[in-house]
């Protein structure tokens, strides 16, 4: 199955600048047996019937490991818990697939009702990008900050310059689709630079300018490694759950609402979901008030980097449930990374 293209804008403060054609996340097919088994069975209950068999298929596919024989049953009841999700799924969602991902054993019952990790030390400051198309670099670093904070327990001030200047690492399977500077950018892409590049380096080692130079990478001052990173379904469920236990996400959002965003929940009646704007999801409220809707609304928390004096501290808010889902695109491009732990010299 051919994978989706979409362009990604990348928002400047009051600017909208061009991006390359680029990919979403990544879908395997209807060849693919686990979802052949969510699409195309016939028995109500097939995949409770063969859930072990898919399960153990499941294991060997991602590489899956458990600490014992208590946490693979009870990964596995999870798992079959998430059969069940994307059979539902799929009916409620007929033009698109849904089917097992490398996320099924993740449970996503029991989360917390709020979350936010600004609570937690894992958000640095919000920045500003100027008129620098280069929001993906922020959305990249914002994501590696928190997850080298959960891997190292310290809070490191990341460079975007590093990424502006530095990474020009393309899509394998769209050549010309590659990150530029204040031209715009891609997450992912940026991770696999990052990943193949060693590291990030800290702000303050690599301080951001806002406009394309000359690289100026010093691998010695590397403050921040990516381990791996991957895409999340399109599934609130599971966008909370990888939040909760990963780390802030770096997502795509179509911004067209944010250019007059002053405050509150912001949950329009109309909005495309063209992404044109990279940007990190921190967290989630249960109830917030949505003046236009006239009711309380669960919704999303994003960190921009339109710098303080813009929404709420540098901060929007906007709504997410099952009568609003992907409102904006919110939900269409997200991607979490984790980090190793590197010794940086002081």
């Amino acid at each position: 199955m051919a994978r989706p293209r979409l362009r990604l804008l990348l928002v400047a403060a009051a600017v909208l600048l061009l991006l390359h054609p680029a990919l979403s996340s990544a879908a395997e097919g209807l060849e693919d047996p686990l979802i052949e088994q969510v699409v195309g069975g016939d028995a109500e209950n097939e995949l409770e019937l063969n859930a072990e068999a898919h399960f153990a298929s499941f294991v060997r596919r991602f590489g899956k490991s458990y600490r014992d024989a208590d946490e693979h049953a009870h990964r596995l009841s999870v798992f079959r818990d998430n059969l069940r999700r994307a059979r539902r799924h799929q009916r409620l969602d007929p033009s698109a697939v849904h089917g097992i991902t490398k996320f099924s054993d993740l449970p996503t019952d029991g989360l917390p009702t709020e979350f936010d990790w600004r609570e937690h030390g894992a958000v640095g400051p919000v920045k500003d990008q100027g008129s620098c198309g280069s929001c993906w670099s922020f959305s990249t670093s914002g994501a590696l900050e928190g997850a080298n904070y959960l891997a190292t327990g310290k809070l490191e001030v990341l460079s975007e310059q590093q990424l502006v200047d530095c990474d020009h690492q393309c899509d394998p399977s769209e050549p010309r689709a590659c990150d530029a500077g204040c031209n715009g950018g891609l997450m992912t892409t940026a991770f696999s630079y990052l990943a193949k590049a060693g590291g990030l380096e800290t702000e303050k080692d690599y301080p951001y300018t806002g406009r394309n130079s000359a690289c100026k990478f010093d691998k010695s001052k590397i403050a921040a490694q990516v381990k791996n990173f991957s895409t999340v379904a399109i599934d609130e469920d599971q966008i909370a759950a990888n939040l909760v236990k990963h780390g802030p996400l770096a997502i795509g959002i179509n911004a067209v609402f944010m250019q007059t965003y002053i405050g509150g929940v912001s949950c329009p009646y109309i909005c495309g979901r063209h992404l044109d704007h990279g940007v990190l999801l921190v967290g989630y409220g249960s109830a917030g008030y949505a003046p236009l809707r006239f009711k309380e609304k669960p919704y999303w928390i994003i960190k921009n980097s339109w710098g303080e004096n813009w929404g709420e501290s540098g901060y929007y808010k906007i709504c997410r449930g099952p009568h609003v889902k992907n409102k904006c695109g919110v939900d269409s491009m997200v991607s979490t990374v984790t980090a190793i732990h590197t010794s940086k010299k002081e």
